[in-house]
């Protein structure tokens, strides 16, 4: 089993405008920490995750998963 915490962090703070900085301040943690976790360096603690999906207003599961999520571009619905 892996220890790997797949996220989307990136492309929710894309989604919504917000740079790493703004979401480390609301967060209360380093900038930096936003992007160990975002390179998949370091997993979150319970909540951490929590307080980052809250920040986004979606689930957990929205943010974070044990397997990696989908390409975007495979769930565009369009066929080849």
């Amino acid at each position: 089993m892996s220890d790997t915490v797949h996220n989307r962090i990136v492309l929710l703070r894309a989604e919504q405008g917000v740079s790493r900085r703004q979401l480390a301040d609301a967060l209360g943690v380093h900038y930096q920490t936003v992007g160990y976790l975002e390179r998949g360096e370091n997993s979150p603690s319970l909540d951490l995750a929590l307080r980052i999906a809250a920040f986004f207003g979606v689930p957990v599961e929205a943010v974070f998963s044990l397997a990696p999520f989908p390409r975007v571009s495979d769930q565009t619905g369009r066929e080849a």
